[in-house]
């Protein structure tokens, strides 16, 4: 028996690239479990924001944009952002009625018949004329390797295994990594810790003043270029700097972001240097980023010479039936929102008008921002931003 369904679209992942995406589907017409299908692997709403460790408060979040359609208000800055995120998820996708699958693990893309993919998941298998990827990273922490690190008798985690400065109390921790999460650690860390040593493999560039949108502009062409030559994005420190702020201040000004040079090897008892320092250590913390999670897209060859997958805009050169939102130029969240959008453009251009019919009142939820389909929308028109 064949138990493969058909939809249009199936889009991967239901962080805040997947729900963007989702949502722009569904305001143009297409109908959820109907014409297209979320699929996420995670227990529940959230993305990879419910993963995050407890004292990541919201307060301290930078960068935290809402979804379209609908305003993240009145959080309480003290509450776990792990928390806020999640409820604040789990709000959008019923109010949008986007009828998230889960837990649904994609194991792999393969080419199917008729032009279609076949979406091979923990669920069955879904046939689809476009794919939406939007795994993020998550999933795939960087673990760069040492000589020696074998032999370490301490504790070796990484960021995304952290879980909180308390877990450190007294112990001697070394904190490998030159980005926001390694300067946030080692500032947690500090208090409670019996000693902490940050080393990086480059120097870390901080910046002074506010990240405004010519910045903001540059740092996008700057990932942008290397992904439209096919090369891996590179994390966002490398081209953003760290931001000088009151806790980073205090932090260099008291010693905890005294920066040394990567370390030559690993040894039982701590790290070593080539010119004689040496380093005791009960942990060491791997702040060292994450990977794109595309491993379920290795059947399709996508990926280029330079190791990386090439991409224009969103639509993968060498397949336009997929779009990697949240990859790249749109890994911010406000990326990732304007991402979703230029996809499912892209896509209603690919069905080349077989794509379901408009938008009605009834797709607009109570609540809904401008953002939301205007409520004198034709049954046959789509918003003017989605029109091929």
């Amino acid at each position: 028996m064949n138990n493969t369904r058909e939809v249009e679209v199936v889009v991967v992942g239901a962080g805040q690239a997947g729900l963007s995406s989702a949502y722009h589907l569904r305001r143009t017409g297409f109908a959820p479990d109907e014409d297209f299908v979320v699929l996420d692997h995670s227990p529940g709403p959230g993305g990879a924001w419910q993963f995050r460790w407890p004292s990541l408060t919201y307060g301290k979040v930078h960068g935290m944009h809402a979804l379209p359609g609908m305003e993240l208000t009145g959080a309480d800055p003290a509450r776990p952002s792990s928390e806020v995120v999640s409820a604040y998820f789990d709000a959008y996708e019923r109010a949008f009625d986007l009828r998230v699958r889960r837990p649904v693990d994609v194991r792999a893309v393969r080419e199917g018949t008729g032009g279609r993919l076949l979406v091979e998941t923990s669920a069955g298998t879904w046939s689809t004329r476009a794919l939406i990827n939007a795994t993020g990273t998550w999933d795939r922490p960087f673990w760069p390797h040492y000589p020696g690190q074998e032999t370490f008798r301490g504790r070796q985690l990484h960021t995304a295994q952290y879980p909180g400065p308390e877990a450190f109390t007294g112990l001697r921790v070394v904190v490998v990594g030159g980005g926001a999460s390694g300067t946030q650690h080692l500032l947690e860390l500090a208090p409670y810790a019996a000693a902490t040593t940050w080393v990086t493999r480059r120097p870390p560039v901080f910046r002074e003043g506010p990240f405004d949108e010519d910045a903001g502009r540059s740092a996008v062409a700057l990932v942008e270029e290397r992904v439209r030559q096919g090369l891996p994005p590179r994390s966002v420190v490398s081209v953003t700097g760290l931001p000088l702020n009151d806790a980073v201040r205090q932090g260099l000004e008291s010693g905890v972001l005294d920066r040394l040079p990567l370390f030559d090897r690993i040894t039982p008892d701590g790290v070593e240097w080539d010119d004689g320092r040496r380093v005791d250590a009960d942990v060491i913390l791997w702040a060292t980023g994450f990977r794109a999670a595309v491993d379920h897209l290795a059947p399709l060859r996508l990926r280029e010479p330079g190791g990386g997958i090439r991409v224009e805009g969103t639509r993968v050169v060498a397949d336009p039936r997929i779009h990697l939102v949240g990859y790249g130029p749109s890994a911010s969240t406000i990326g990732a929102n304007r991402a979703g959008r230029a996809a499912v453009r892209d896509i209603r251009r690919l069905l080349a008008g077989t794509a379901p019919a408009g938008v009605t009142e009834e797709d607009a939820p109570a609540g809904a921002t401008s953002d939301a389909a205007p409520a004198d929308a034709s049954p046959d028109a789509v918003p003017a931003e989605y029109a091929a």
